[in-house]
This record gives structure tokens, C-alpha cells and sequence, in this order.
């Protein structure tokens, strides 16, 4: 038997992340694609996915996408809006403005909410942009926004799209698996998320977990061959679990394997009670350090935190970067553009005691041998 080397570093980033040796032990097996034990893999992850979301299998469906989670949005907005829809992006971060990118690109006709990156949309503004604006079919919104790490208030917004009978598209990309979700009851149409992040598999392949009625009339959308969501859900079901095209056959079974070990941690409340009081004692070990949030703590998520670069004359987020990684933890630059920053992501196999020794390497960093970090407030 192989042994699975030992990670010089853990990943305290939104994904890819850090995950267990038996995760990465599964993929040391081939698989054939057209064989039957793997088709009928799919469709065990297929049927998972669905008790995760909370959703009865007659009203929702799941589909598998190959490539990164952005090819999973694409693939939603590609084919879930029709010729002549309209969607409306609730963007406050990146990837927000990522999925109206997609929608430019695709030739979508979109309007765009940006709150900019440090706040939440106002639901009473998107009541009024729903009432003026009746060319609006499709919805979509970021749950958890990692450029900031900020937690989008799904249910409320949800409330208020379904009320205007509009089509709901959460990218639950860093929030699936590690945050309960109640999909069904919050009126999500469209709910995308990705192999490497909560539920900690590694990275290959995205998945849209459906409305039954909104996908099978997708049918003819489509702007693109590859990223055909409806054709990619019509032959999964109707070929038990085939993919179109050929599919991360490691990477599927090494989701299986990570499924297997979310419920045995106690399933998504117990992941997320894991993650939060990582969240937690890292904020509060790094406010000892001297360190700010970038946001308020109501905004925090338990996935991952922005905090302000410290105000030192010798202060290098690269030369930063790599004194941490020495010591073991790798984490990530900053991606909003008003405020110098660093992101620390808590999720994927890390435990109260990688929290403890990753703010024992800060302190110990060389960048502030000659003195204490940020004075910030």
C-alpha cells in the first residue's frame, strides 16, 4: 500500500483546501467511465447532494459539471436563461461581478445591483427593481462572497424574488456542505456549488442541484456545447449516472469518500459549528495580534475573513506569504481594491489546534522582529 505523503503546509484558503490522507487515498484506484460500479457512484453522490440540500428527489434534481465551479455558473446561466430573459446579478464582491462577466460574454441581457464590497443589498431595493423592471426572469445571487468573506442573507432575498415570481440562482459555491441551507423552503431554483470546498473533496468538477419544472424546459438555451447543463442532466438521467463527455473519475470517488466523512463528523450543523469556532478563535487570536477585520462581525461567514494589512514600515504581503508558509500555513492575498488585505480561510480538514498554531506562526513571523504588528483600532 502507497502511503499518502504528509502536506508541508495546510491550505487556509476558500478552495482548493486542505483535506484528510482517505480522502486523497481513494484516488490511488482507476475507474472506467462506462462501467457500471462507477455510473452507479454518480448517481449515489447524485442522490446525496439532494439530502444535503434538503430537497425531495420529485421536486429537485442534481447535475454534475466538469471543471471549476465558475464552469458550473456558467453552465446555469448559459442555460438556464432563455433566449429572451433577463437576469438580474446582486453582486458585492467578485464573483458577483464574475457571474455578470459571464452573462456579458454569453450575450445575456443583465442588470446589475453592486452594494460595492463591504455590504449587503437592501431587500426593499430589490423589491422596487423587480416592480419596475418586468423583463427580469432570472435572479442571481453569491452566498458566501469570499473577496470579503461577508454572508449574503439568502432567505430574506429568496422571500423576496419568489414573491415577485422570479427564477432564484444562489452560487453557493464556498457555502454548500459547511452551511445548512434550506433550499426548498428558501425557494432556491438553481443552487450551484463545487467539489473542493465544504464538503472537501478535491478539485474537478462543479454541481447544480435543480428545480425539477426549471430544468426540463431548459431545453434549446444553451449558448454552448460543453457547458449544456440540460443536455449534461438529461444524460445522467437517462444513462444512470453517464457523463457526456469524459469525467474526473478520481475526483468523483474522492467526493464519495468526503460525502462519507461529512455525515460521519454529524453532517453540514456539525461542519459548521466546526468552522465557526474556527472562525471565531481566529479573530479574536488575531485582534490580540494587534489585527482588524475588514468587516463588522454581524457580516462575518464561517468560511473565510479579510483582514486589514498592518500599518508597519516593513509590512510585504509576499514576504509575508512565504514566512508562513515555511511554518506550515499557506494563506490568501486580499481581493478588494480599496483596502490593503489578507484573507484566512477556516475550512477544509483544519481543527481548533491548526488555528492555534497558525496565529503562533504569526507571531512569530520575521516581518515584525523590530516591533509589534498593525496598529490598527
Amino acid at each position: 500500500m502507497i502511503e499518502i505523503p504528509e502536506n508541508p503546509y495546510l491550505l487556509l484558503t476558500p478552495g482548493p483546501l486542505s483535506t484528510t490522507g482517505t480522502v486523497k487515498a481513494t484516488m490511488l484506484r482507476d475507474w472506467c467511465t462506462w462501467d457500471d460500479d462507477y455510473n452507479n457512484l454518480v448517481q449515489e453522490i447524485r442522490s446525496e447532494l439532494l439530502d444535503l440540500a434538503n430537497v425531495d428527489e420529485s421536486e429537485y434534481s442534481s447535475v454534475l459539471m466538469q471543471g471549476s465551479g465558475t464552469f458550473a455558473v456558467e453552465a446555469v446561466i448559459g442555460t438556464a436563461l432563455p433566449k429572451n430573459g433577463k437576469l438580474l446579478v446582486l453582486a458585492n464582491g467578485a464573483y458577483g461581478q464574475r457571474i455578470a462577466s459571464i452573462a456579458s460574454y454569453l450575450g445575456i441581457h443583465y442588470r446589475m445591483y453592486d452594494t460595492g464590497d463591504l455590504e449587503r443589498h437592501d431587500p426593499g431595493k430589490i423589491d422596487s427593481i423587480l416592480d419596475s423592471d418586468k423583463e427580469i426572469t432570472h435572479v442571481a445571487l453569491v452566498h458566501c462572497e469570499t473577496t470579503t468573506g461577508i454572508l449574503n442573507l439568502i432567505e430574506e432575498i429568496g422571500s423576496r424574488v419568489k414573491s415577485h415570481n422570479r427564477i432564484l440562482i444562489i452560487d453557493a459555491m464556498s457555502s454548500f456542505g459547511g452551511i445548512p441551507i434550506d433550499t426548498a423552503k428558501i425557494g432556491i431554483d438553481y443552487l450551484i456549488s463545487s467539489s473542493n470546498k465544504c464538503i472537501q473533496g478535491v478539485p474537478g468538477f462543479g454541481f447544480v442541484i435543480a428545480r425539477r419544472s426549471e430544468i426540463e424546459s431548459c431545453w434549446g438555451n444553451a449558448r454552448s456545447l460543453s457547458l449544456d447543463l440540460f443536455d449534461q442532466w438529461e444524460t445522467m438521467e437517462k444513462g444512470n449516472g453517464k457523463w457526456r463527455f469524459t469525467s474526473p473519475t478520481h475526483v468523483v470517488r474522492a467526493f464519495r469518500q468526503a460525502i462519507i466523512e461529512l455525515k460521519e463528523e454529524g453532517g453540514i450543523l456539525a461542519r459548521c459549528h466546526r468552522y465557526t469556532q474556527n472562525q471565531k478563535e481566529l479573530v479574536a487570536g488575531m485582534k490580540k495580534l494587534g489585527f482588524s477585520t475588514l468587516l463588522p462581525a454581524h457580516l462575518h461567514s464561517p468560511i473565510i475573513t479579510s483582514f486589514i494589512a498592518p500599518v508597519h514600515p516593513d509590512y510585504n504581503f509576499e514576504r509575508f506569504y512565504h514566512d508562513l508558509k515555511i511554518r506550515g500555513f499557506v494563506i490568501y492575498p486580499g481581493k478588494v481594491t480599496d483596502f490593503q488585505c489578507f484573507r484566512i480561510g477556516n475550512i477544509g480538514e483544519i481543527h481548533a489546534g491548526d488555528i492555534k498554531n497558525l496565529l503562533s506562526a504569526i507571531k512569530e513571523s520575521i516581518f515584525w522582529e523590530q516591533d509589534e504588528p498593525g496598529q490598527n483600532s
